[in-house]
């Protein structure tokens, strides 16, 4: 993973952040939110990946389920954001849509991608620090504005 600070004004920083082939997107972008103190962001991103599995939200679970695409896809588009979970570290929502080599999509919530050959991200600070709270009845974390 390569990154860059590209601007940064009023305390807002943008970074472009370039993963490498082999490296585990989820991961990496976590890691690098972590090293940086990125507490509140939104994030887009393109490039491919060789294998990913991306979520579907089940209410009635409250569980992901699992769509695995086990070829070469294309990120055609990925957007997120970044916020302070209840563990106090940065956490990630991401939602992926994925271009197969027969034009079809695989889509939903980012769950792990193994670069290839690349993904770039543009990953911008917003004012302010965001928290993501874990909510029981609905079985996800989602971003609390009252915190």
């Amino acid at each position: 993973m390569k990154s860059q600070l590209v601007a940064e004004s009023a305390g807002q920083r943008t970074f472009v952040v370039v993963l490498d082939p082999g490296e585990e997107a989820f991961a990496q972008l976590t890691a690098f939110a972590v090293d940086h103190g990125v507490g509140s962001a939104s994030l887009t991103a393109l490039g491919a990946f060789e294998t990913a599995t991306v979520g579907w939200f089940d209410p009635g679970e409250k569980t992901y389920r699992k769509i695995p695409v086990r070829e070469q896809c294309e990120v055609l588009s990925a957007i997120g954001d970044v916020a302070i979970g209840d563990d106090g570290r940065p956490s990630l929502h991401v939602h992926a849509v994925l271009g197969l080599s027969d034009g079809t999509t695989r889509g939903g919530h980012l769950l792990d991608g193994i670069v290839r050959p690349t993904l770039e991200v543009t990953l911008v600070e917003t004012p302010g620090h965001l928290r993501r709270r874990h909510r029981p009845e609905l079985g996800v974390a989602l971003i609390d504005l009252e915190a």
